[in-house]
């Protein structure tokens, strides 16, 4: 009997072309997984593919709710954004999905994963170190960093000689990931970065500024400790929320950034993410915690989302220091209750009010009139205090 391998598969060009070449080069039974993180492919075509290329089997997991509700709000509380631009959309998904595939390896016996990530990518690490991390007995295969194939273009090249039909040519050879929070758009001519990304083809979860529509939309959101629950007072499931304001800041033209970003393996990289709701979920997220926490919590919050960023971007989900970060985070959150109205206008985000019975900011005590909380006069002496420092090193420098 053959031992057995896991396979992430997607049906995309690299998974695509995985199964013969590993039916050529090892003796293994190839189970295919594809986990569904809301990509919008047809899985009836992906099992078919899959099979028909050789898989001896293959799961379809539907992961959706867990993702959203588990990796994306989780990330959200944390406000965590890779170098100011990256809402994260692959790299949340990643430790999801291979947390999945070491279930599947187990109840298969399979002591074998394999992978179509690139030897330049950041998803070879996320997804091996996460295998690691749940079951270090498991063995990886990594065929970018075993075969011949050099480019997208070799790649094209094998899957027509193998006659395998994939989804990408050489005149669109864009590399594409996606999932419920976003849409990646790599390769071609984004490579160079003289080059204006091309947004009437490339968009596909966001509408260009030109064809966004002439009028705002407002849109609500509640939240419940962090959490987003409700969207113009309907209360929704974590991905239906997602979805919602998916197609909602999708018609406004939000959400796309074009990122020169700092991949782990030490290259820089550039990318162009769609992340709509995300983007508005983010935006209104932020305002809330402006309005109900306090000084010293927000802005040390604010270095922890840095860290918190970087470690979801690394692929070390399942660590000490992120669970740590994220019992921290929790605690923040407890009076991160309350709405946020937002109006969306060609590709901006503009904040029309928000409320929280935890709100800490008081109208009489900011008002610029009389309060019998403050009195104008108490300022004099904290100034004075406060520039001691400052009036103690100017005397020195000229006794210098």
């Amino acid at each position: 009997m053959k031992e057995k391998v896991v396979l992430a598969y997607s049906g995309g060009l690299d998974t695509s072309i995985i199964v013969p070449w590993l039916k050529e080069n090892y003796d293994l039974d190839i189970i295919a997984a594809c986990v569904n993180v809301g990509q919008e492919d047809d899985m009836k075509e992906v099992k078919e593919k899959a099979l028909a290329s050789g898989a001896v089997n293959i799961y379809i997991e539907n992961v959706q709710e867990e993702f959203v509700a588990d990796y994306v709000f989780t990330a959200l509380k944390a406000n965590a954004v890779y170098e100011d631009k990256y809402l994260l959309g692959t790299s949340i998904a990643r430790p999801l999905i291979a947390k999945k595939l070491v279930e599947i390896a187990h109840k298969e016996g399979a002591k074998y994963i394999a992978h179509g990530c690139t030897g330049k990518g950041n998803d070879q690490v996320r997804f091996e170190t996460t295998i690691a991390a749940i079951d270090p007995s498991i063995k990886i295969i990594a065929p970018w960093r075993e075969w011949d194939i050099k480019s997208r273009e070799d790649a094209i090249d094998y899957a027509n000689e193998m006659g395998i039909e994939v989804p990408v040519t050489k005149e669109k050879i864009y590399s594409r990931d996606q999932n419920l929070l976003h849409i990646s758009h790599e390769g071609g001519d984004i490579e160079d970065v003289k080059n204006e990304h091309k947004a009437d083809i490339l968009y596909m979860m966001t509408k260009t500024l030109e064809e966004a529509s002439d009028e705002p939309t407002y849109v609500t959101i509640h939240f419940e400790k962090g959490i987003p629950t409700k969207v113009d007072g309907e209360e929704l499931s974590p991905v239906e929320i997602l979805s919602k304001l998916n197609e909602i800041g999708g018609d406004n033209g939000v959400g796309v950034v074009d990122l020169l970003e700092n991949r782990l393996v030490g290259m820089k990289s550039r990318g162009i993410y769609e992340t709509p709701g995300g983007s508005v979920l983010m935006f209104a997220h932020k305002e809330l915690e402006h309005l109900v926490l306090d000084k010293m919590t927000y802005q040390y919050k604010q270095m922890i989302g840095l860290k918190y960023a970087e470690l979801v971007y690394n692929g070390v989900w399942f660590s000490t220091l992120k669970e740590s970060l994220d019992a921290f985070i929790d605690k923040t959150q407890e009076n991160v209750t309350g709405w946020v109205k937002l109006k969306l206008y060609k590709g901006n985000i503009i904040p029309a009010g928000m409320d929280s019975k935890y709100k800490l900011y008081n109208q009489e005590i900011s008002s610029f009139g009389h309060s019998d909380l403050y009195d104008q006069s108490d300022a004099g002496g904290f100034i004075n205090l406060f520039n001691l420092p400052f009036k103690i090193k100017a005397m020195m420098d000229k006794d210098l």
